[in-house]
């Protein structure tokens, strides 16, 4: 055991000094980015090279149904083999023993990579630049609710009560002293993150009641969405110690703003490490340019996986800090790519269209994916957009069915996700959407009951 902890990343050493490991959690994130696997005693996890799963686990709908996506074989839930990546290895100091997460990627039999497995589906799309001698850089912005508990489906999602009593109140972007109302959930936050050596950039208040964003540092694509899939179970757990839910649906009030997961994109030239976007002068390269086109012309395709449920449109409204379009602009928060103001070697394009619905690995795949169409297409983008996007009408699928039916068509996108993924995942996520369409919602009982 002492030399499993030596091999074990530095925070986690940290962590399990003077103590005795208890237990392994060998997790595995499924389609709608739920950690899937089974906890294993320490010393059993020592001896394990991998554990089986069936293949099954990426064919569920979030309301755990299944899509007929098993393909030829027929659904036999054949077992996958799931190999530890010990570099994830990190604490779950929310637990009453001493316990370590580790995450695990999907092979089947033949020691192939299991084509649809979201994190598989990343590392795709990152080689992809990593063959064209880029180094792709991304940094997610993750926004999210504390809301009060919900026991009850049929009731409204309600704000959390903050330390003053009150519930936490909306339009207060910013606002220090509304962050002090959640500042125990916020300490739990900063501990459960340092015990699991994540940095966090920093936390701010959001225009939403009980809405709060989080920022972490720029870096590698696969292990910035580690961090947000871990991230998403830390604040959950740390809201949960205070008698309060976190949630990561895009528009869990009415009237209040959504969550996004605003992603960040930058690409190095390998051989160099200089940012691909700026030339010596520091004037931007055509390179740039394509980027920003990839993003206007392949991420209509692309929105069924970063906004992948039928909530995740209620986010795209008018004047509610989400973007309708896909214009670009500089400094410019109402389109849906902006650029940020930055230094020259910081320069980077913003995603501001996924949700913090997504699944991190999918989303962050999927948006690299239509930048890297952009830089192989070569084209340029539409003219600079200047003043208020949101007088513009919309450009982007507003109902999961028509994303869907975009996604189903997009032969660019699916090569480079993976064909064996964009047919698994299509077809779990129209299983879905029959689900959602099978439900009668209290709008049609309130307004069609009498009056039609």
């Amino acid at each position: 055991m002492a030399d499993m902890i030596k091999r074990l990343p530095g925070a986690a050493q940290v962590y399990l000094e003077g103590k005795r490991l208890d237990e392994v959690e060998c997790i595995i994130s499924d389609l709608p980015g739920i950690a899937r696997g089974k906890a294993v005693p320490a010393s059993k996890f020592e001896k394990q090279e991998y554990f089986h799963l069936p293949d099954s686990i990426f064919y569920q709908t979030i309301t755990g149904d299944w899509g007929e996506a098993a393909g030829e074989d027929g659904f036999t839930e054949k077992d996958m083999i799931l190999k530890p990546d010990m570099e994830t290895a990190t604490a779950a100091p929310w637990t009453g023993d001493w316990t370590l997460q580790v995450i695990h990627d999907a092979y089947d039999r033949n020691n192939k990579p299991v084509e649809f497995s979201p994190r598989n589906v990343l590392k795709r799309v990152v080689q992809l630049y990593r063959d064209k001698g880029w180094e792709p850089v991304v940094a997610p912005e993750m926004e999210f609710f504390l809301v009060a508990r919900n026991l009850d489906p049929a009731h409204a999602i309600e704000p959390m009560i903050g330390r003053s009593g009150r519930p936490a109140a909306a339009r207060q972007a910013y606002s220090m002293t509304a962050v002090d109302e959640f500042g125990p959930v916020i300490d739990d936050i900063y501990d459960f993150a340092e015990a699991q050596g994540f940095e966090i950039d920093g936390i701010t208040q959001e225009g939403g009641a009980g809405q709060l964003e989080i920022n972490l540092l720029h870096g590698d694509p696969v292990k910035l969405a580690d961090e947000v899939f871990y991230f998403k179970r830390l604040i959950r757990e740390a809201a949960l110690r205070h008698n309060c839910y976190a949630t990561f649906m895009a528009k869990p009030i009415e009237d209040e703003p959504g969550s996004a997961m605003h992603i960040h994109h930058s690409v190095l030239d390998a051989k160099t490490g200089e940012n691909i976007f700026a030339k010596a002068d520091g004037s931007e390269t055509d390179a740039f340019m394509y980027y920003i086109a990839g993003m206007q012309n392949h991420m209509p395709s692309a929105l069924a996986v970063i906004a992948p449920y039928v909530n995740s449109y209620r986010r795209y409204v008018k004047d509610h800090a989400a973007p309708i379009n896909l214009e670009w602009g500089r400094d410019n928060r109402t389109t849906g790519i902006r650029i940020p103001l930055s230094s020259t070697q910081a320069r980077r394009v913003e995603n501001r269209l996924a949700g913090m619905d997504c699944n991190p690995y999918l989303a962050i795949a999927a948006s690299l994916a239509c930048g890297y169409l952009g830089l192989i297409d070569a084209q340029m983008p539409k003219d600079e957009f200047k003043g208020d996007a949101y007088d513009g009408e919309g450009d982007i699928p507003r109902v999961l069915g028509q994303a869907l039916d975009l996604f189903e068509g997009a032969s660019a996108l699916h090569e480079v996700m993976g064909a064996e993924f964009a047919r698994v995942y299509a077809i779990v996520k129209r299983a879905e959407y029959d689900e959602f369409l099978q439900v009668i919602s209290p709008w049609e009982r309130e307004h069609l009951l009498l009056n039609v």
